[in-house]
C-alpha cells in the first residue's frame, strides 16, 4: 500500500521501500546437533563421538558434548535457544552493547525484571482484539534510562516470538544505533524527510525476530518532523507489519518531542530514576501525557 502525503510532505511505501534486503525471518526446527555444527562451536567430525557417549552414558547430547569437554555450557544454552526459538545473542557478539541485558545476559535478574514489565504490558496494552498501538518510552530528564529501557524491553517483546520493530526517535540525542553497531547513515529522519527510503529497518541477528529503524542523521528540526503527518502514517504503516512498535524519545526537559511522539503512538511508558529524577519533573511529565491522546501505561523507577 501506498501513503499519499500532502503535497508539502515526502511519500514512501514502507511495504516496498524502507525494507533491509535482509528483513526475512526465518523459523526453523532443528536438533541441536546441527545447531552446534552449523554455528561451528562442534566441528563435524565430533558429531559421531559425541553420540556415541551419548548412547553409553545415557545423557542429552549437549550434556554429552560438554562431558567430552567439546563445547561450553554457554554453547548449549544458545543452541537451545535457537531450538525453542527465543532469541539471545551469545556472548562472542562483541559488536552488541552489554547495556542489552535481555539478550546478553538473558537469564540475569535484569533480564527477568523487563519479562515482568513486558508481561504487565501484555496484559494492560496489547490484549488480543485490542486496536494496535506503538509504545513510546518517555522520561522526564536526560540519563534517566530510558534508552536502556527501550532497547530491552523491545527485545524482551522479540523473546516472544512476534516481529518487533524498535524505533530511535530521539532525534536530539540518538543512541540505539550504538548499542546494536548498526549504521546509522540513513533513518527516521531521512524517511521523513523525503530524503531516503531503502534499507533503512536492520534485521538484529541472532534476534531475528527484532528490528531497528535508526535515527540517521540528526536532523535541525526533530520536532517539526516528528509533528508531520508524515510520521502518524509511517507509524500506521509499520504498525501493520509488526506485532510490536516500541519508540526511544528525547528527555521530556529537551523540548517537546517526547509528548508528541506518544501522542502519534497511542501509548507511553514513562521511565525515571531513583535518586535522580525530580519529582516535580516526574509529575508535570505524567500530567501532561494524561491529558494528551495517549494512554499512560504505566510509571517505572530505575534502580539499575
Amino acid at each position: 500500500m501506498r501513503i499519499e502525503a500532502r503535497t508539502e510532505e515526502p511519500r514512501f511505501d514502507a511495504s516496498e521501500s524502507i525494507w533491509g534486503a535482509d528483513a526475512d525471518v526465518v523459523v526453523t526446527d532443528r536438533p541441536i546437533g546441527s545447531i552446534l555444527t552449523e554455528t561451528k562451536r562442534l566441528p563435524a567430525g565430533q558429531v559421531d563421538k559425541v553420540l556415541e557417549y551419548q548412547r553409553r552414558k545415557g545423557l542429552r547430547f549437549g550434556e554429552a558434548a560438554v562431558a567430552l569437554k567439546l563445547i561450553t555450557e554457554d554453547d548449549v544454552l544458545y543452541a537451545l535457544s535457537q531450538q525453542f526459538h527465543y532469541p539471545y545473542a551469545p556472548h562472542t557478539r562483541r559488536d552488541l552493547s552489554g547495556e542489552l541485558v535481555a539478550a546478553m545476559q538473558p537469564f540475569s535478574d535484569q533480564a527477568e525484571a523487563f519479562r515482568a514489565l513486558r508481561s504487565q504490558l501484555m496484559m494492560r496494552m496489547f490484549m488480543p482484539g485490542a486496536a494496535p498501538r506503538a509504545l513510546a518510552i518517555v522520561s522526564p530528564e536526560k540519563g534517566d534510562g530510558k534508552t536502556f529501557f527501550a532497547a530491552n524491553l523491545a527485545i524482551a517483546m522479540a523473546q516472544l516470538g512476534g516481529r518487533t520493530l524498535l524505533i530511535d526517535a530521539n532525534l536530539r540525542g540518538p543512541r540505539i544505533h550504538q548499542l546494536f553497531s548498526i549504521d546509522e547513515k540513513a533513518g527516521l529522519s531521512g524517511v521523513l524527510s523525503g530524503r531516503v527510503q531503502a534499507n533503512v529497518i536492520h534485521q538484529i541477528a541472532d534476534l531475528n525476530t527484532l528490528f531497528v529503524l535508526p535515527v540517521g542523521v540528526a536532523p535541525p528540526n526533530p520536532l517539526e518532523l516528528v509533528e508531520r503527518p508524515a510520521f502518524s502514517r509511517l507509524l500506521s504503516e509499520l504498525l501493520g507489519k509488526f506485532d510490536h512498535v516500541i519508540v526511544d524519545t528525547p528527555a521530556s526537559q529537551r523540548g517537546s518531542d517526547a509528548g508528541v511522539i506518544a501522542a502519534r503512538c497511542g501509548a507511553a511508558l514513562v521511565i525515571a530514576r531513583r535518586h535522580q529524577s525530580r519529582l516535580g519533573a516526574l509529575h508535570q511529565l505524567v500530567s501532561r501525557l494524561k491529558d494528551s491522546p495517549a494512554q499512560l501505561a504505566g510509571v517505572v523507577i530505575n534502580e539499575y
